[in-house]
């Protein structure tokens, strides 16, 4: 595959500047957030390459599962922090629903779905555990904060329902469907109309890369189903585990 010179990136950040010229004519107080942001991305993405060909040269099985936990801290703190939940015990039960079936997605497709000798070899690790984690991280988002606020917008009703003998489950149900629905549904939307609507990003990197569109196409559909599975088990699991923080023993709703 040809690569990208420095000149080339330059190019497509030149292009950026009649963007922020029209905000700044349009007054559209966003071209700080922009400017900050292509800085940023520039930074990390320079740095996450330098230090990603160590870790693929170097190869160690504790290193890549180490930097995948490592990830998954980052990811946490993002989906709390964007989440405004404003317990902060909420991140070890978000962690934990994060890890486990991130963790064993990756298992699961380096060894059984693409059948790898060696299943935390760091390109495969590294790779699907991130475009995992991408996922589930928007959903995480999406998910909590619509529970939440679910929670919080009906109260009393959720107060009531507990009044009359309902269990803490039956109380909260409503707002736990109405979590899932808004988690999942980017990805159901995006599997109704791949391929149609817009190549994804996996399958075209597999071509541009060398690989023969079915094959390609196989490791897409093979990532998409693995996404939508360990989005759901993760908001799932995200939320049955962080709602034990939002009642007290007796099943009463609390202040969070």
């Amino acid at each position: 595959m040809d690569t990208i010179s420095y000149l080339g990136i330059i190019y497509l950040l030149l292009l950026v500047v009649p963007t922020l010229a029209v905000n700044k004519y349009l007054d559209i107080s966003i071209n700080k957030q922009i400017i900050v942001s292509v800085i940023r991305m520039l930074i990390q993405l320079s740095l996450v390459g330098l230090y990603l060909q160590y870790i693929f040269d170097l190869n160690n099985k504790i290193l890549n599962v180490c930097y995948l936990l490592i990830m998954m801290i980052v990811a946490t703190v993002s989906v709390a922090n964007s989440s405004k939940l404003k317990i902060k015990r909420l991140y070890l039960p978000i962690y934990i629903s994060m890890v486990i079936p991130n963790i064993l997605m990756v298992l699961f497709f380096n060894a059984v779905v693409i059948n790898l000798d060696h299943v935390l070899d760091a390109r495969y690790v590294i790779t699907i555990g991130g475009m995992l984690l991408g996922n589930v991280l928007n959903g995480d988002i999406i998910g909590l904060t619509a529970f939440y606020k679910g929670i919080e917008e009906n109260r009393n009703r959720v107060n009531f329902d507990l009044s009359l003998g309902a269990t803490r489950f039956q109380a909260i149900k409503p707002y736990l469907k109405d979590a899932i629905t808004a988690s999942i549904k980017p990805t159901v939307a995006s599997m109704a109309t791949i391929g149609l609507v817009a190549l994804p990003g996996m399958m075209t990197g597999q071509i541009l890369g060398g690989s023969v569109p079915m094959n390609a196409i196989m490791y897409q559909i093979a990532i998409m189903l693995a996404i939508y599975v360990t989005r759901y088990i993760n908001i799932m699991g995200a939320i049955m585990f962080s709602q034990n923080m939002m009642f007290d023993k007796k099943d009463q709703l609390l202040n969070y």
